[in-house]
């Protein structure tokens, strides 16, 4: 099979290929298996701490080397790695569909979206300013410069296997930043193929190096060795909140992308085709299983019914399958405990007084395979209310008055995404305004991209990844004062 020129059983440490024999702590493999037929997809390394410090001795003497190359020199670097994502994308979408379950074109599109990154920050690369400040002392200068932070450790989730850390390495490579890259021990190859792809363009050993192993003792190491400066993970609240513990004992910089619980709230006076077909969009990409899925459908009581039965008519009809297949929209959630998190909501939903009007259940495809699903009169006393279900579960919520689905939609710990379809501008202008989130999109169900600023606030983070800002977290800002100019 084509995938197989990626699919690599070593981890990638400072342009080496490395089994686990190397070590007495990596003395089992880590098991790799299809969602979507339960098959045997490959072993990695199982490392540990010893393993993490050796890429990271690495990556401090590649930074060294790194930091002074100049800004077009990794720029090119960046546009090497976006072109060499480019010419294998359907390959690459083969093998992240082999290991996640998404649906390949779905798959495709990431390898498109995690190369744009690097396209991005080439371009980006070549403007990290400084500044001359008015000096208040005659004979004095200052100038600011911005350096490079040194080492990153990141650490990426499964749901978005090669995005994830093509939006962060992309960032630290423009910066001058080296990196030790912890993929999900479920999704590995697609982050090894990124050493395949860096003997490709012929990166500089160490500045890219890509680990496997059990994940406390690998991030212990990134929170508490000296020579890594920064640590950038995507992920759970709950591993967010005790990463960012950890590397703040050691001044470690942080960026932490966290969980989210986003609502979509639809007016009456909008477009109702185009509400539905953005609900299915930001509710069922990726299985539901993304942190920027609506988690909460607020629908105003006046188009409540007639978007619940459009939306559970397009939906009913959804293709559930391998992802390889033609025509699937939706693949296998990731895990065993995955689908039972789903079913554990909707069992709540539904004693609580729900309505599944499709779906609901198990698919008879059977393994991980869950139906989309669509529940009415939802309320806020329902766990599906505050809990991140990431799974293809979209709860109905009626709502009457702007300022009732206002309070209701921030009365949550989360604020990543939120959704608010309306022909009003002036309310489009209210909602964007009083939704605590990150980031807000008006009509529109799919947000992403590499140019705009992506994070949240409260308990869904902290940092911004993508855009001008991107950069900012992988940069010291220096102070430089010249005395003595006077004659």
């Amino acid at each position: 099979m084509p995938h197989n020129s990626f699919l690599r059983e070593q981890c990638y440490i400072a342009g080496e290929w490395v089994g686990p024999t190397v070590s007495k702590d990596a003395s089992t493999l880590i098991g790799v298996t299809n969602p979507a037929t339960g098959d045997m997809l490959g072993k990695v390394p199982n490392f540990g701490r010893r393993e993490t410090s050796q890429a990271i001795d690495m990556a401090q003497i590649a930074f060294e080397d790194w930091r002074r190359r100049t800004p077009d020199e990794r720029a090119g670097f960046c546009m090497a790695m976006h072109d060499a994502l480019m010419d294998n994308q359907a390959t690459l979408g083969e093998l992240l569909t082999l290991e996640m379950g998404k649906p390949f074109a779905e798959a495709k599109g990431e390898i498109a979206f995690g190369a744009g990154f690097f396209k991005w920050f080439a371009e980006e690369a070549r403007r990290v300013y400084g500044d001359v400040v008015p000096s208040p002392w005659p004979d004095k200068k200052i100038i600011i410069t911005k350096e490079p932070i040194g080492v990153v450790g990141a650490i990426t989730p499964w749901n978005f296997p090669s995005a994830m850390i093509a939006r962060k390495v992309a960032a630290a490579f423009a910066a001058g930043c080296s990196v030790v890259c912890k993929p999900a021990s479920e999704t590995p190859f697609s982050a090894f193929a990124f050493g395949v792809l860096a003997d490709e363009i012929a990166l500089p050993k160490g500045v890219l190096s890509v680990i496997t192993g059990d994940p406390e003792p690998i991030a212990d190491e990134m929170c508490e060795n000296p020579k890594l400066r920064k640590v950038t993970f995507t992920g759970s609240t709950r591993v967010g909140k005790e990463l960012a513990s950890k590397a703040s004992r050691h001044m470690k910089r942080i960026s932490m992308e966290l969980g989210g619980n986003a609502p979509l709230i639809i007016f009456d006076d909008a477009d109702l085709d185009k509400a539905v077909d953005g609900a299915i969009a930001c509710k069922f990409r990726n299985s539901g299983q993304t942190c920027v899925c609506a988690n909460r459908i607020y629908v105003q009581s006046g188009i409540y019914d007639a978007f619940a039965k459009q939306l559970a008519e397009k939906v009913s009809t959804m293709m559930v399958g391998n992802g390889l297949g033609d025509g699937v929209e939706q693949g296998p959630l990731i895990s065993d405990a995955a689908i039972q998190k789903v079913e554990s909501h909707i069992a709540d939903a539904t004693e609580r007084g729900a309505k599944v009007i499709t779906g609901g259940a198990r698919h008879n495809l059977g393994l991980t395979f869950f139906q989309p699903t669509i529940l009415t009169d939802a309320t806020s006393e329902m766990k599906i209310a505050s809990e991140e279900t990431f799974g293809p579960v979209a709860p109905l919520f009626k709502f009457e008055t702007e300022e009732e689905v206002i309070k209701a939609a921030n009365a949550t710990e989360y604020g990543l995404a939120s959704y608010c379809y309306t022909n009003d501008l002036g309310r489009a202008w209210r909602m964007t305004d009083s939704l605590d989130y990150g980031m807000v999109a008006i009509n529109e169900g799919i947000l992403s991209t590499p140019i705009a600023p992506f994070g949240g606030v409260k308990d869904s983070g902290q940092g911004r990844e993508g855009s001008k800002y991107g950069l900012d977290d992988y940069i010291n800002v220096k102070y430089a004062l010249f005395g003595g100019l006077a004659k």
